[in-house]
């Protein structure tokens, strides 16, 4: 029990450090905005794996956007994928980085993984409106 409960906390410290770093410190243009949502560590504190959310990368010319976004909100899986790619290139100079704040004796191999529950659930939230409006509709009808 008590080593369960040290696990999750090295996994919400990580978990905060990282936000930090790969906000502050990582300097790969691949990498846009990316929220880190959560971190499962393996008991052993050898590995991490690391949840991310993608949030989309705008330009400065819109007809760019319009074009590469169909809806605001919408990720294209190549960016996804290109930013997991560039955090998991990333992950010794983060694991580095990580080892010079958490007084641990080993830090975890950073391991990232896209996390699409926001995006579900974000799809989830529309169904549910449009049944809604339709269900409000059909009823104003009778």
């Amino acid at each position: 029990m008590a080593d369960s409960s040290r696990v999750q906390r090295v996994a919400d410290q990580i978990q905060r450090d990282l936000a930090t770093l790969i906000q502050m410190e990582v300097s790969d243009p691949r990498v846009g905005m990316v929220s880190v949502t959560g971190v499962d560590v393996s008991r052993d504190l050898s590995y991490a794996k690391v949840h991310v959310t993608v949030m989309n990368s705008l330009t400065d010319n819109d007809s760019v956007n319009d074009s590469t976004l169909s809806e605001p909100g919408d990720l294209d899986k190549l960016e996804v994928a290109e930013n997991i790619k560039a955090l998991n290139q990333a992950a010794g100079y983060l694991r580095t980085l990580l080892a010079k704040r958490l007084k641990l004796r080993t830090v975890p191999k950073l391991q990232f993984h896209y996390d699409g529950s926001i995006e579900r659930g974000q799809k989830l939230s529309r169904m549910i409106d449009d049944a809604l409006a339709a269900d409000r509709n059909q009823h104003k009808d009778d």
